[in-house]
């Protein structure tokens, strides 16, 4: 379905050229009976000059050759023509005529006669005929050619000096159209950037902002952002309470199987059961929080700044190790997502490699074409590359010689989804083991 502003473009666009071309129709329709009446009068002013020279020349016709100066009568086929025929029948004409003769019209009565008819060599001539009876009691037959040819180019010549115009005129059409649609998408616009912004802010839209057009929408959308924060929040603070609600259970149950193991029952698999049932409740937790915050906020979260901590804090539990973590990050990188998701993942995947890793962890973040490039990479074992997909979907754990429930990565990998951003474990190509590659939006 076409857009309101290629609606409003193509509107405006049809609407322009129609009213140009019904304009430029009517302008030559009025142009060409202009040309036309003009020409017909100049050939009525010949026509009378023509008259005026016979009636002082009917005792000797052949005199009007002399009298009719017009350089056009004295050229052999110049287009222009004059002729006259006396009662008897016997027709004088002008020398551009060239012996050729001017049809008369049948049946012409006592006015001037307008009509197209043939001239010398078949050429379409526009001419005017009328029977004139002088003092003397003579009858002639006067009549006055022009070639069609020079109304022709005169309507040619007249269009042409107004193309120019008709132009100007659609531009003019097309800027206004544009202008238009600008005025009239303008509201919209600024409503959707407001609704982005005003989401983030937590304030309403002000309904007199806009027109009254658009002004029950508002009102509409600011019961909805309200709607919408209380679910969000509500959301969040139910995964909350639920996660705190879970933590005593749980601390229960692992004193009571320390108690057991003291007295020598084995509870490392009821230990292992427990922590998975931990981590996928973590996992479904995170899911819940993510799905009801990344699509309904454009909030922005300071990577730069999270990653300089938890920097921090993880050097110092790999110092304790006996492992090194270094990191490099441009300075000023804001990424779409909330700030406890964002420390999550970032938490997670330097969990992960703290684990694998035999000493060295590298943490990098930098812009890319995409957005915002996030990359851990470790000196461990890696992972294969058939069952990097099959980690990531699962959480299954490839090597349970290591403490953990393997559910890390895949929460991450959730947590990157819900705001659209995308997880992939590659070879280190600088430390040779695992590398997670994190591309999210700026």
């Amino acid at each position: 379905m076409l857009s309101l502003r290629q609606r409003a473009l193509l509107g405006g666009l049809a609407s322009g050229a129609l009213s140009v071309g019904v304009g430029t129709l009517v302008v030559l329709s009025y142009i060409n009976t202009r040309v036309l009446e003009q020409f017909d009068e100049t050939l009525r002013d010949r026509h009378t000059q023509l008259v005026v020279g016979l009636s002082a020349t009917t005792d000797n016709p052949e005199a009007l050759r002399d009298l009719m100066f017009d350089p056009g009568y004295s050229t052999p086929f110049s287009g222009r023509y004059w002729q006259v025929t006396d009662g008897s029948g016997a027709t004088f004409t002008s020398a551009s005529l060239f012996d050729e003769t001017i049809a008369e019209p049948s049946g012409a009565g006592e006015g001037a006669a307008v009509w197209n008819t043939l001239g010398p060599d078949n050429e379409a001539v526009r001419s005017i005929y009328q029977k004139i009876t002088f003092e003397d009691g003579t009858e002639w037959g006067v009549s006055v050619a022009e070639s069609r040819l020079e109304l022709i180019s005169e309507r040619r010549a007249a269009q042409n000096n107004l193309l120019p115009v008709f132009v100007l005129i659609g531009l003019i059409g097309v800027a206004s159209s544009l202008l238009l649609m600008s005025a009239i998408i303008g509201p919209l616009r600024k409503l959707r950037e407001d609704v982005g912004h005003r989401w983030d802010k937590g304030d309403d839209l002000n309904p007199e902002s806009y027109p009254e057009e658009v002004a029950p929408l508002v009102e509409d959308l600011n019961q909805l952002l309200h709607r919408n924060r209380e679910i969000v929040s509500s959301s969040r603070r139910q995964a909350a309470d639920l996660a705190h609600a879970l933590k005593t259970p749980t601390a229960i149950l692992r004193n009571e199987l320390a108690s057991l193991s003291e007295t020598g029952v084995d509870t490392v698999p009821a230990d292992d059961a427990l922590s998975r049932i931990d981590a996928q409740l973590q996992r479904s937790l995170a899911r819940m929080r993510a799905s009801n915050t990344a699509e309904l906020t454009h909030s922005k979260t300071d990577l730069s700044n999270s990653v300089e901590r938890l920097s921090r804090l993880f050097s110092v539990m790999a110092e304790r190790e006996g492992k090194s973590l270094t990191s490099e990050c441009e300075r000023g990188l804001w990424v779409r997502m909330d700030a406890q998701d964002l420390e999550e993942v970032i938490g997670n995947l330097l969990d992960n490699a703290l684990k694998w890793s035999c000493g060295k962890i590298h943490l990098s973040a930098k812009r890319c074409a995409d957005g915002i490039e996030l990359c851990i990479e470790d000196d461990g074992p890696g992972i294969p590359e058939d069952a990097r997909k099959e980690v990531l979907r699962s959480g299954r754990r490839l090597d349970t010689s290591v403490s953990g429930t393997g559910l890390g990565l895949a929460i991450s990998l959730d947590l990157i989804n819900a705001y659209g951003g995308k997880l992939e474990l590659e070879k280190s190509k600088l430390l040779g083991g695992l590398a997670c590659h994190t591309i999210v939006s700026g």
